[in-house]
């Protein structure tokens, strides 16, 4: 069994110290050093030769479970690099590999990083997929990739392009005067209500304003994927850019940073919809992103509508109404946890029942709730929020992600402390969740001490109604997708997508969720106690009846729900 490890270690340099190859106190004095010189943990090690690249990067394939890649044997020229902000590459020392469909596959020295992972997927838009690679080859890409782009963006300058006549002041005065005529051209006023309100009516969850250099596209993402709608004339759209941001009380002079927003739209006399906003400075424009904050839909819908398997919905019903303990939600940015989290709070909102919660940003609002919007620039961040909760008598507190040490270890001493902590993080499954935290630097037995249940979760879009029909599919397929061969008795049917003016020629119309929720049972206890591997967790939690994601999947294909080639994608780790 490893031995103890003090909890102020963390990641690699916990490992490390677990597995027996640094002492403890060589490995404080590493991690406080890496800290003083501002890098990376990993960095350090090679850079003082305690390690060798090779090394390191084996140990952390093994130890995380990931697979290790020699960067010498790819062909550079074929990497996606382009689709990844080359600023996020640097800062995260994490390069683009390969694409293939939705997921994109990373390169890291460090897989205990565990920000890059979000950082990515907010960016792209894609699953991501760690990749070790060895600490010196990454650093000398990085290095040329950066040289070269550098270069290229000073050969792109043309000296005509460059406005010298304005001072910074006259060019801010300038640029405040051109927008607020903007703001005031009724006819953009009009479209970009329209443009509003008809993704409000085709439930779509976000709209994009692109700008590039030929044209200029406006898109909805429904049911998980973007559709254009609309292609305006390119010269309208700093005028749209303007008026979102006026009304999202954004700064229109300034446009060479991004900046965030929120503003709110009245349908009716009852129902009014929340919009977040980001704009980002592009070669062409500013990029402007609604995220769609419906708060009525999602309260209206109960948390049995969700797609939870009746036992599933035993277990999390049972969990909640604990008084004390941690609920947690993990998956990937767009799975629906923040509906699952409100579900459940929806559910323990009483009169006599004091709830905080923290989030960044509040999505959803709803009266009864203590909410905090998480504001780093003041100050506020998870962990600080936290701590003021926990002055403020509550019984449950709702933590909007766990993203480092700090916030974690206050939220497992709250959930100790009589609290119901919910919360979520961003692991593939619920087993690996575990791990996440012990991996962060909480205490095995801690983790034990605390955790109630934990449930992972997959959006997948359900077939449209209206024109799905049913299909033969392989046995032989069906069995590779995981399906039993007694399931394949004939008593039930598959069906597949069609498309129809209902659903807008897709197949697919509205989403369902695919679930595994894991029950933290005695022998789970157990084998955290012991240090046991995430594949242990897992061996054991199907052992005592707990649906993988893939499962839990296939049992909505034989429902009916959704097709078996969508559970392949949204299942597919």
């Amino acid at each position: 069994m490893a031995a103890s490890v003090a909890s102020n270690l963390t990641g690699v340099c916990r490992a490390l110290v677990q597995q027996g190859l640094l002492a403890q106190e060589e490995g404080e004095s590493l991690q406080a050093q890496a800290k003083t010189a501002g890098e990376n943990f990993v960095v350090h090690l090679v850079r003082t030769k305690r390690f060798k690249p090779q090394q390191i990067a084996t140990f952390a394939s093994i130890t995380f479970g990931l697979p290790y890649f020699d960067l010498d044997s790819l062909d550079h020229q074929a990497m996606p690099v382009s689709g990844v902000d080359a600023k996020l590459i640097e800062k995260h020392r994490a390069l683009p590999l390969a694409k293939r469909g939705n997921r994109l596959f990373l390169g890291i020295s460090d897989p205990s990083n565990l920000q890059v992972l979000d950082d990515i997927k907010f960016q792209t838009g894609l699953a991501v997929d760690l990749v070790v690679l060895e600490e010196d080859k990454l650093s000398r890409y990085i290095e040329t990739h950066t040289e070269a782009r550098d270069d290229d963006i000073l050969k792109s300058i043309d000296t005509d392009d460059l406005n010298l006549e304005f001072t910074d002041d006259e060019a801010q005065e300038a640029a405040t005067t051109a927008a607020a005529q903007d703001v005031d051209d009724a006819p953009v006023v009009r479209y970009l209500q329209k443009i509003m309100l008809d993704a409000i009516n085709a439930n779509a969850s976000d709209i994009h304003f692109e700008p590039y250099e030929k044209f200029y596209r406006i898109r909805y993402r429904m049911d998980g994927l973007l559709y254009e709608i609309a292609q305006p004339p390119v010269a309208i759209k700093e005028k749209i850019a303007s008026r979102i941001k006026v009304i999202s009380k954004m700064d229109i002079s300034e446009k060479r940073i991004p900046q965030d927003g929120r503003m709110k739209l009245v349908v009716s006399r009852k129902k009014t919809v929340d919009f977040r906003v980001s704009s980002l400075p592009t070669l062409y424009g500013e990029k402007i992103v609604m995220r769609i904050l419906d708060a009525t839909t999602a309260l209206d819908t109960k948390i049995e509508q969700l797609g939870y398997e009746p036992q599933q919905l035993t277990h999390l019903r049972a969990a909640i109404q604990r008084p004390y303990g941690m609920v947690l939600v993990t998956g990937p940015t767009g799975s629906g946890k923040t509906v699952s989290l409100y579900s459940c709070l929806n559910i323990l909102n009483q009169p006599g029942v004091n709830i905080s919660t923290v989030e960044d940003p509040v999505e959803i609002q709803l009266p009864g709730i203590n909410q905090v919007n998480v504001n780093d620039k003041a100050g506020l961040n998870f962990a600080t929020a936290l701590r003021s909760f926990l002055r403020q008598d509550p019984d449950i507190v709702m933590v909007g992600e766990i993203r480092d040490l700090e916030t974690a270890d206050i939220s497992i001493k709250a959930a100790q402390t009589g609290h119901m902590v919910l919360s979520t993080l961003h692991t593939n499954d619920a087993p690996s969740t575990l791990g996440r935290l012990v991996s962060m630097g909480v205490p095995n037995y801690s983790v034990a001490a605390s955790v109630l249940l934990i449930t992972a979760q997959r959006l997948g879009r359900r077939l449209c109604p209206n024109c799905k029909q049913p299909i033969d599919i392989p046995p032989e397929a069906m069995m590779n997708a995981g399906f039993a061969e007694a399931d394949l008795d004939g008593s039930w049917q598959a069906f597949g997508a069609v498309g129809c003016d209902v659903c807008k020629n897709t197949g697919y119309k509205g989403r369902v969720g695919i679930y595994q929720v894991m029950p933290i049972s005695d022998e789970i206890n157990r084998l955290i106690l012991k240090n046991g591997s995430v594949a242990d967790i897992a061996e054991q939690a199907r052992n005592e009846g707990v649906l993988d994601l893939r499962r839990a999947g296939l049992l909505k294909v034989k429902a009916g729900m959704t097709s078996l080639e969508e559970v392949l994608a949204v299942t597919n780790e």
